[in-house]
């Protein structure tokens, strides 16, 4: 019955996971604000809000029973490893995925106020992004995976600026929309980087820990966030201009 569940998660995940994944670049490479633009952000976010639940559901039944619900791994690793790596980091990069795609919808949703923002739920999921971050960072060391303690360094990152952004007391146009950015493109590098690395297990297990399958989503990722940010900037600077 719990491996039937973790199936059902599994194919949810994919499933969302996958909208998530193509409706990522309608607005990373659209035509920016129109109705286009919202309606698939709009569908990207959802999707992301779903892929990160199911990445978290997924990761508690792993960590109650690594076994049970990996058994076609049982014989290539041990139980820490699972717990680990499908445990507590998946944990985190769920809980991540979450968390940049509600906080990415909330500063386009409260752009004219951004006092919104700070919801009790939006506050919340910065702590708790943290607090996964360093779990995921402390089993890593515990284990032996260092893989787990660079990304938890993106957790912990995320966390401590987003928590930054939302208690500054006045922000500018291009200070929301550049977190609206980092924040949903972000969320676009969580889920490719699960495709890559998380998948691989299961189709190239000799390539799930290799570097290489976890920094090019990141590498493409960082280049789209500073490519808008550029963008952005290059907006502001007429406005500037007029208001002096």
């Amino acid at each position: 019955m719990e491996l039937m569940l973790f199936h059902g998660l599994i194919v949810a995940h994919i499933l969302t996971g996958t909208t998530g994944a193509i409706a990522f670049w309608v607005p990373v490479i659209g035509r920016k604000g129109g109705a286009r633009h919202r309606r698939w952000g709009r569908i990207f976010t959802y999707a992301m809000l779903a892929t990160g639940s199911f990445a978290v559901a997924m990761s508690l039944l792993t960590l109650a029973d690594p076994f049970g619900t990996h058994p076609h791994l049982a014989a290539d690793y041990d139980a820490a490893f699972l717990r680990g790596m499908f445990g507590w980091m998946m944990l985190h990069t769920g809980i991540l995925t979450i968390n940049l795609a509600w906080y990415g919808w909330l500063a386009i949703t409260n752009k004219a106020n951004h006092a919104a923002n700070r919801t009790p739920l939006n506050l919340a999921l910065q702590y708790a992004v943290i607090a996964a971050a360093l779990a995921c960072a402390a089993q890593g060391w515990i284990i032996g995976q260092k893989l787990m303690i660079g990304i938890a360094v993106v957790g912990v990152a995320t966390g401590l600026t987003n928590l930054w952004f939302l208690h500054k007391p006045r922000v500018e146009r291009q200070d929301w929309l550049k977190e609206h950015i980092k924040a949903l493109i972000g969320a676009g590098i969580s889920v490719y980087t699960a495709f890559m690395a998380f998948g691989s297990v299961r189709i190239f297990p000799e390539l799930a820990l290799h570097p290489a399958m976890w920094s090019v989503p990141l590498i493409v990722g960082l280049a789209l966030i500073i490519w808008h940010r550029l963008a952005v900037e290059r907006q502001a600077r007429p406005r500037r201009r007029a208001v002096a």
